[in-house]
């Protein structure tokens, strides 16, 4: 089954005449993803390295019945950009693009949801699901097939524990990038409600940061519903409070999104969670 993307994804690129959606069109395409062209206003009816390339997401979606986008579209613009995908009829956009401002990003989340559509990121790495389908910019080869659904905030440690789960013979169902932002379009627990129906999910790993509470409701949403073994990763131990550490929803604010609170809740709910990526994949083998 897989969550978001599967074989029969069949994707537009938005942004696709720029360096980073061509790139990144190439790379989904060789590893097996159906990329069905691409749109940049302006420049459409042109085919460049086999992608067709359309002026408008309405006409590229009627012309190829393609049902994902990706957004490489610069941040004065992604906002525009993810609105007319899901005008088209996509029922789900990734945003790569960072730098979406807060009260647009509202206005985005409000409008997909009247949509139908769903909506991964801003700021994040995509999603893939191994074997499938890969939307996004998550490197194709460190993957592999298996049962460990993957949900993280952060990009660079999905790539690192998933490659330490990769090592222990243990693949994975999906891996979500769901974005460091304080506004996203997916978090952990519309993530996790999914793994939770998903037949090829038998256990999650979820990469949380601090800032924000999501972590903690997690936590609560495993131990009571998720219904299969969960493991944990809680990065930023070390900030200083008040200070953002990397991602715009990675600040501490007064007493609460502390990487102590996270650890603390996920421990109480009876989640193992790693004191270092490197742990994961043990900490897994003791759960399956």
């Amino acid at each position: 089954m897989a969550i978001f993307v599967d074989k029969d994804t069949r994707l537009l690129v938005q942004g696709i005449t720029g360096r980073d959606g061509m790139f990144h069109a190439i790379s989904m395409r060789e590893y097996g993803t159906q990329v069905a062209g691409g749109v940049t206003p302006g420049k459409g009816g042109q085919t460049i390295e086999g992608f067709a390339v359309f002026d408008s997401m309405d006409e590229a979606v009627r012309k190829t019945g393609a049902n994902t986008s990706i957004v490489f579209v610069p941040e004065r613009f992604a906002p525009d950009a993810v609105i007319e995908a899901a005008d088209a009829g996509v029922k789900l956009v990734v945003c790569i693009t960072e730098g979406l401002p807060v009260m647009d990003m509202l206005k985005i989340v409000s409008y997909l949801d009247k949509k139908g559509a769903k909506l991964i990121g801003p700021n994040c790495p995509g999603v893939i699901s191994p074997g499938k389908s890969k939307v996004g910019i998550l490197p194709g080869h460190i993957f592999k097939e298996g049962s460990v659904g993957v949900v993280s905030r952060s990009g660079t440690l999905t790539y690192e524990l998933v490659w330490h789960i990769t090592e222990a013979k243990m693949g994975q169902s999906t891996c979500v990038g769901i974005g460091g932002d304080p506004v996203i379009g997916s978090n952990f627990m519309d993530v996790l409600l999914m793994f939770k129906e998903d037949a090829e999910t038998e256990a999650v790993v979820l990469v949380g940061e601090i800032g924000g509470s999501d972590e903690e409701e997690a936590a609560k949403f495993i131990k009571n519903e998720l219904g299969k073994p969960a493991v944990a990763f809680i990065a930023g131990r070390t900030a200083p409070k008040g200070k953002r550490m990397g991602h715009a929803g990675a600040i501490i604010s007064g007493s609460s999104g502390t990487a102590e609170d996270k650890v603390a809740a996920l421990s109480a709910a009876g989640i193992p969670v790693a004191a270092e990526p490197a742990q994961i994949a043990g900490l897994l083998k003791e759960k399956l």
